[in-house]
């Protein structure tokens, strides 16, 4: 399985710059705190804080990056001192922290942006539980703070700012309804009460590191919209962290938090937490946990009991994480996925209108952008279905139908990928037939978004002299498209513990 994360397709070496970028961001934020003089606390929030800006920052332009960045100790700083001030108040301390928690989730409401300073805010309590901090500590944690960010973020935006040359990643839909109609209102109300039962059992477990607890049940919550997403990703937190102290046992234990070997472990889990991160939440866990077991060796706390405490908290969090997205305000996989779904559609129908626009001739129109976005979405929708294709999901039916839809708007953007390519070539001519499959693919979106509306049928070939070899081809890749969203009414139109009829 590593083998195969590891050769695993990277278009443009996405993930290996993102990784490799990462190693050297967080590398000068440790070096020029180690440079300045502090402490060993005020180095790791440094780290940590500069991990954190390079992972969680994913606004769609460099420039809301860089303003989201800035915006980092506005979220976070206030945060840290309140838990520091809490520190000795055990009531008031949880209250805060669960508050935090329900806050940071809530803030995704505002896109990426939200998400980000929410993560922020969130981790700055933590590190204040897991580094034990007190008030005479903010200054340095603050200055050591504030170094990373300036550190990363010269990485980031000036010595390897690749993202200036790439079209920026799909934005996230805009949030359903009002109230408690919001997917992020109710995943705030969730997180609040998963972490609420996370810190009381975690607590009884022990009395030093329950805050462990809370950040499995905060972590889990991430990236997703259903209640189906949010029990994998409990279950690969689970997998993932009990993988990752198995071979802390055999590394950061052995080490007695000697530096230098220390230190090349930790890059190498950095660089193994942004490379896996895109494809495998489990193995991305695993070297989160790893790491952690090295820092815990650096502050001179860690044996193997501790290891077993980790995972126990952890366990303890999953828990109160499926107790949670089962009884309160459930978000169904079904609705979630749907969503996706049907912005893919749209996303298909716009890039056929953009498409048919450009072969009439009009240079101002480029499908190349919604292709793009499509991509991105039928990413989203096969996050959403990963429940329903779970090999321990009982419901074959189930399954197998959201096999078929992935596999059917699969086909959608293979098509229309050789249609942008078709579009962008001058010599391809433009006649009725193209026009008239623009139409018909356009209608069969229609059909499948629009309540009610009756099932398309895919329309004959039209049989005429054969123009330009462009032309042909694009009017191909028209029809095979109409052909898959005629398919798709199926899958989507019956009943999802229905057996498909054969095909």
């Amino acid at each position: 399985m590593l083998k195969r994360m590891f050769v695993a397709p990277d278009p443009e070496r996405l993930r290996l710059r993102s990784a490799l970028r990462a190693v050297l961001g967080i590398g000068l934020a440790v070096s020029l705190s180690l440079l300045t003089g502090h402490e060993l606390p005020a180095v790791i929030a440094g780290g940590l804080t500069a991990l954190l800006a390079l992972f969680t920052v994913t606004d769609t332009t460099v420039r809301r990056q860089v303003a989201t960045t800035a915006l980092f100790p506005v979220a976070g700083f206030p945060v840290l001192a309140l838990a520091t001030v809490l520190h000795d108040q055990p009531l008031l301390r949880d209250a805060a922290f669960l508050a935090v928690a329900g806050a940071g989730v809530y803030a995704r409401r505002w896109g990426p942006r939200g998400h980000a300073l929410g993560t922020f805010a969130f981790m700055t309590y933590f590190v204040a539980q897991f580094l034990r901090t007190v008030p005479g500590q903010l200054p340095g944690l603050y200055a050591a703070m504030a170094l990373a960010l300036l550190a990363s973020s010269a990485v980031r935006f000036g010595l390897w700012c690749y993202e200036r040359r790439m079209a920026p990643p799909v934005p996230p839909p805009p949030p359903g309804g009002r109230g408690l109609a919001r997917t992020s209102t109710r995943q705030a109300v969730q997180v609040a009460v998963a972490g609420g039962l996370a810190l009381g059992l975690g607590q009884a477990l022990s009395q030093e590191r329950w805050y462990w607890a809370v950040g499995t049940v905060w972590w889990i919550f991430v990236n997703t919209a259903s209640r189906g997403e949010t029990l994998v990703r409990g279950w690969r937190r689970v997998v993932g962290t009990v993988t990752g102290v198995a071979a802390g046992l055999f590394t950061a234990v052995p080490l007695h938090g000697e530096p230098a070997p220390t230190a090349v472990l930790v890059a190498v889990c950095v660089f193994g937490v942004f490379y896996t991160a895109p494809l495998s939440y489990s193995w991305m866990m695993f070297f989160v946990t790893v790491m952690a077991g090295l820092l815990y060796g650096l502050l001179g706390v860690l044996d193997e009991a501790l290891l077993a405490l980790r995972v126990a908290e952890t366990l303890v969090g999953a828990v109160a994480v499926v107790a949670a997205v089962a009884v309160v305000l459930p978000v169904t996989t079904h609705a979630a996925t749907d969503a996706w779904i049907q912005r893919s559609l749209l996303c298909v129908r716009q890039c056929t209108t953009e498409a048919s626009r450009r072969l009439a001739g009009d240079g101002g129109a480029d499908p190349a952008p919604h292709a793009a976005a499509l991509e991105a979405l039928l990413a989203r929708v096969r996050v959403s279905v990963a429940p329903l294709l779970h090999p321990l999901n009982p419901f074959t039916a189930r399954r197998e139908r959201a096999r078929r839809i992935v596999a059917l708007l699969d086909e959608c953007a293979e098509r229309l990928r050789d249609l942008t390519e078709l579009a962008a070539d001058p010599e391809a001519s433009h006649d009725a037939r193209l026009t008239d499959a623009c139409r018909r693919v356009e209608a069969a979106v229609a059909a499948l978004v629009t309540p009610g509306a009756a099932v398309a049928a895919a329309g004959p070939a039209v049989a005429e002299t054969p123009q330009h070899p462009g032309t042909e081809r694009a009017l191909a890749c028209l029809q095979g498209l109409e052909a898959a969203l005629v398919a798709l009414a199926a899958p989507l139109r019956s009943s999802p513990r229905a057996p498909l009829a054969s095909s």
